[in-house]
C-alpha cells in the first residue's frame, strides 16, 4: 500500500481547512444565528441530502436531539433521510425528486430551517427541498461545494449558504462535516448558557 498518498490526502485536506477557515468562518456563525433564532422562536431544524449528505444531515439531527459536547435540553430537529416508508413511498408514488419536498411541505412551517446539504450543489431533490421550504415560509442554510450549483442560484436573501472551497467531493464532505460540527458547538454554547433566544 501507497503510505505517501495517504500523506498527500491529508496534505490536501490540511491546506483545504485553511483555506475554508478564512472563507466559511462568518457565514457558518451567521448560520447558527439564523438556527438560534429559529430554535428560540419555538421552531424545529429539517435537514436533508443524499449518501454521505445524507449521513451529515442524520448526524446534525442527532447531535441537536441529543447532545453535541454539552449537557443541555434536547433541541427539535428531523433529518428527512431516516423515514424508509415515508422515502420509498414517495419515491414509488411521485418521484425520487420529491422525497424532501413532499416532507418539507407537511413537516415545514414559517419560521423553521431547512439544512440542505449537496456537495455539487445540484441535486434535484434538494433543490426543490429548498423550493418548497421557501413557499412554507422557511428560511435555508445550505452547505454546498464546487461552484454552488443550482442550490446556490435559487437560494433568497435571507438563506445562507455555506461553501466549501473545493471540487472534490471527499474534500467537500470533510469540511460540511467540520461545519456541522461548528454549528453543533456554536449552538450548545447558546443554549446551554441562556437557552434558545
Amino acid at each position: 500500500m501507497d503510505a505517501e498518498r495517504v500523506k498527500r490526502e491529508f496534505a490536501e485536506s490540511l491546506e483545504v481547512n485553511r483555506r475554508a477557515a478564512g472563507t466559511m468562518a462568518a457565514p457558518i456563525a451567521e448560520a447558527a444565528a439564523l438556527m438560534l433564532e429559529c430554535l428560540g422562536g419555538g421552531g424545529k431544524i429539517l435537514s436533508c441530502g443524499n449518501g454521505g449528505s445524507a449521513a451529515d444531515a442524520q448526524h446534525f439531527a442527532s447531535e441537536l436531539l441529543n447532545r453535541f459536547e454539552t449537557e443541555r435540553a434536547g433541541l427539535p430537529a428531523i433529518a428527512l433521510t431516516t423515514d424508509s416508508s415515508t422515502i420509498t413511498s414517495i419515491a414509488n408514488d411521485r418521484s425520487y425528486e420529491e422525497i424532501f419536498s413532499r416532507q418539507v411541505s407537511g413537516l415545514g412551517r414559517p419560521g423553521d430551517v431547512l439544512l440542505a446539504i449537496s456537495t455539487s450543489g445540484a441535486s434535484p431533490n434538494v433543490t426543490r427541498a429548498v423550493r418548497a421550504a421557501h413557499r412554507a415560509g422557511m428560511r435555508v442554510v445550505a452547505l454546498t461545494g464546487r461552484d454552488g450549483g443550482s442550490l446556490s442560484r435559487i437560494l433568497g436573501k435571507a438563506d445562507i449558504e455555506v461553501r466549501a472551497p473545493h471540487a472534490r467531493t471527499a474534500r467537500i464532505q470533510e469540511i460540511h462535516l467540520l461545519a456541522i460540527h461548528c454549528l453543533c458547538g456554536l449552538l450548545d454554547d447558546a443554549c446551554t448558557a441562556s437557552g434558545p433566544t
